[in-house]
């Protein structure tokens, strides 16, 4: 049974996606994720919202997604440490160095490989899954015909963002919101200068040449069931909660 995964920016959120049948929910707490914007949780409220989810049989998967720096390496093993004692289920990582430490220093703790790793090959998939990872989230690039390749050749799971946002870039990897503004997505703090009219030698209103259209999977769901995806996730932590609602039914 492929598992749905949805977005859980804060409290309301989480409840609105568990209340209209997701299995499992994503979601952040501390500095170091991919949507520092979002609203996201305390301490208390991470610990809450896992009690709340397990009790509904639903999973918690902790987002630890951005780039971090040497001196954040203890913050962010800090953070692991805690949310594995909490009961999260997972930890979606995106950097290669942090994934290696909490490989060596929490074994037991399920990793997934971020999609901001931009895993787009077969190889790619099989080198993380060979480091101890348990599932691959592909990039949102990936073809049909990607995605089976990965699938057929990747020996733990595969997950698929099966609706919302395009990035104009690889999976996040764009540096164009830390050069125009100081923010950067690979640290959680994209401004989507994208998602602005832009023209060339003329003023631009209505022109938005890098703003990509959102995807939508959810008439391909029995074809990704059978390339063998084990997840399909919705795209939303900056989303209002009738948003989750709305795309997780």
């Amino acid at each position: 049974m492929t598992e749905l995964l949805s977005p859980a920016g804060g409290w309301e959120a989480m409840v609105a996606a568990v209340q209209n049948g997701a299995d499992a929910v994503y979601m952040g707490f501390g500095g170091l994720n991919a949507r520092r914007s979002a609203r996201n949780f305390t301490d208390e409220e991470f610990r809450a919202a896992v009690a709340y989810c397990h009790l509904r049989g639903v999973k918690v998967y902790l987002t630890l997604n951005t780039l971090v720096t040497d001196r954040e390496l203890p913050q962010a093993l800090e953070t692991a440490v805690q949310a594995g004692r909490l009961g999260v289920d997972a930890v979606l990582v995106q950097d290669w160095g942090l994934f290696g430490l909490l490989r060596r220093t929490l074994p037991d703790l399920p990793l997934h490989a971020s999609t901001q790793m931009s895993l787009f090959t077969s190889g790619g998939a099989r080198e993380i899954a060979a480091d101890g990872c348990e599932r691959v989230v592909i990039a949102r690039e990936c073809s049909a015909e990607d995605t089976r390749t990965i699938c057929e050749n990747c020996p733990v799971e595969v997950e698929v963002f099966a609706h919302g946002a395009l990035c104009m870039c690889y999976s996040g990897q764009c540096g164009m919101s830390a050069l125009i503004g100081g923010r950067s997505g690979n640290r959680g703090r994209c401004a989507q200068p994208c998602r602005l009219p832009y023209g060339v030698n003329a003023p631009a209103k209505k022109a938005y040449p890098l703003s990509l259209k959102d995807s939508c999977l959810a008439d391909k769901l029995g074809e990704m069931d059978a390339m063998g995806v084990s997840c399909v996730k919705l795209e939303g932590r900056m989303k209002r909660p009738e948003y989750v609602a709305v795309i997780t039914r």
